[in-house]
């Protein structure tokens, strides 16, 4: 996999955040270091939400036509303003 570069520029309260978490006292090594872990767990986030959309969505997926109940946009907006 070819290495590409980006440069991104911080100040204020973001560089003293990346400041934090590098060097000795840190868990990572340099800033390019925290910005991929949090680029991989950005990633990870993602994946784990859509797994758990596509678990959730699984059954109606799976369903006949004829359990559908067929609602306005009317019927959800009273119903989401009873919860």
């Amino acid at each position: 996999m070819a290495s590409s570069s980006i440069h991104v520029k911080v100040s204020g309260v973001l560089q003293d955040h990346i400041q934090q978490h590098i060097g000795e006292d840190g868990l990572y090594e340099n800033a390019s270091d925290y910005i991929r872990a949090l680029i991989r767990r950005d990633l990870q986030t993602r994946d784990e939400a859509w797994d758990g959309l596509q678990k959730e969505l699984a059954p109606a997926m799976r369903a006949d036509d004829s359990e559908f109940v067929v609602v306005s946009a009317e019927d959800v907006i009273r119903r989401n303003k009873r919860r």
